[in-house]
């Protein structure tokens, strides 16, 4: 089935040049429910997947300005130890264990489903976040809610290959509701590659990581994001959003049960 995982890649990768999100909460369970990878494997590889395709998105938005690079420092700044932190305890509990991957299904499972939810309410969020202006008239509370967003994003992500995307973005819509969506979906990409990549190579220190895999993947996602970034705007929101997170609830419920 070696043809079949960068035909998978080519999928994903189309999905994420479509509606800007979507690798990692699809990737991930593919590799587990349907190629039956190891959880902790498909999570490790996904993350470095994740690093080395949004690094050109990251390329592409700083280009254009649509990047508030104080905000990624403060989202590094509790992300990336976070990541760290997360790798040494996922190490303490044995990558080969049952329980560990019993314990990664179901954080996934649950990230999954919260992913979704955000992905169906987002504009109501994006709305609330406009009007409850007390969430952001404080600008040292602001900070320190950034960087606690990004110690939740960090262990998040490092444990299930899920969260930098949606969620990030729906926590940027509420804490910084004057700045245009662009360099909100902009910032949130930029913060994604330096995490995913921390996270990731902390699951090749723990061996967690297929590269062989990783290499397979490439090759089909980087033209699907290409060929799904050109034909997006032909696709109305209204029906890929809901879709996606559909389709990620009932992923997140078969991960969990």
């Amino acid at each position: 089935m070696d043809w079949a995982y960068p035909l998978s890649g080519l999928v994903v990768g189309f999905v994420v040049g479509l509606t800007g999100m979507g690798g990692g909460s699809l990737m991930t369970p593919l590799l587990v429910l349907f190629f039956g990878v190891p959880p902790a494997t498909a999570v490790g590889t996904d993350l470095l997947y994740a690093s080395i395709t949004k690094a050109g998105g990251a390329w592409v938005h700083g280009r254009k300005g649509n990047v508030e690079w104080t905000l990624v420092g403060w989202l590094a700044l509790g992300s990336v130890p976070a990541a760290l932190v997360t790798v040494w305890v996922l190490k303490a509990m044995g990558v080969n264990s049952e329980q560990f991957a019993a314990f990664i299904s179901g954080a996934l499972g649950i990230a999954l489903i919260v992913t979704a939810l955000a992905l169906f309410f987002r504009e109501r969020l994006r709305k609330l976040g406009r009007r409850n202006r007390a969430l952001t008239a404080d600008s040292r509370g602001r900070a320190a809610a950034t960087i606690g967003t990004g110690v939740v994003l960090g262990a998040l992500v490092t444990i299930s290959s899920v969260g930098a995307g949606a969620l990030g973005v729906i926590v940027l819509f509420l804490l910084y509701p004057r700045l245009p969506m662009v360099k909100v979906i902009g910032s949130d990409i930029a913060h994604a590659v330096p995490l995913t990549a921390v996270a990731g190579l902390g699951h090749f220190y723990i061996g967690t990581v297929d590269f062989a895999l990783l290499g397979s993947l490439l090759v089909g996602s980087l033209p699907g994001i290409y060929l799904g970034s050109h034909v997006g705007s032909k696709f109305p929101e209204r029906i890929l959003r809901p879709t996606l997170a559909a389709m990620l609830l009932v992923i997140g419920g078969r991960l969990m049960w």
